[in-house]
């Protein structure tokens, strides 16, 4: 995969946005506990917290999922990197899943438009964090760069 970066000078700044990121989603599901507690699992209320409607399913998730990003974060190398990368599709997947179930009484986190369009935005935010931090030996990095300045192509180059 010679278009992911690897040891990209930025790697801090995307560990930052990623770990950023995983506390409010920590944050969120934290205050939606205490919103929700005491509603069922799946209740389908019209409870709202920091912007997005939630139920108590969902605020737990979100507690577990923003722990994950965060340890992720501060533990950053491969653990983070694939971390980012396997929270970003749980993200993109439940917002797209959730927006098919978004009018219907299958609709068990209790998401509105607003909740699937966030989830989407974070799903993205951890793609881009994750595959901008890539970790890998410095002759890794050493070769990729080599790869992208087209030290691959000898034969075009000698031709020109």
């Amino acid at each position: 995969m010679a278009h992911i970066p690897v040891n990209h000078p930025l790697r801090p700044v995307y560990r930052t946005i990623a770990g950023l990121t995983g506390l409010y989603v920590l944050i969120f599901g934290i205050a939606g506990t205490v919103a929700t507690w005491g509603d069922s699992l799946f209740a389908r209320d019209d409870v709202w917290v920091l912007g997005l409607r939630t139920n108590l399913a969902f605020s737990i998730s979100s507690i577990v999922y923003g722990g994950l990003i965060l340890i992720g974060a501060i533990i950053g190398g491969r653990a983070g990197h694939l971390a980012n990368l396997t929270i970003a599709v749980v993200f993109m997947v439940t917002g797209l899943l959730m927006m098919a179930l978004l009018q219907t009484d299958a609709n068990f986190l209790n998401f509105s438009m607003s909740t699937v369009i966030v989830s989407l935005i974070f799903g993205l935010v951890f793609l881009a964090t994750g595959l901008y931090d890539k970790v890998g030996p410095a002759e890794a990095a050493g070769d990729e760069e080599r790869y992208r300045r087209g030290a691959h192509r000898p034969a075009e180059r000698a031709r020109r």
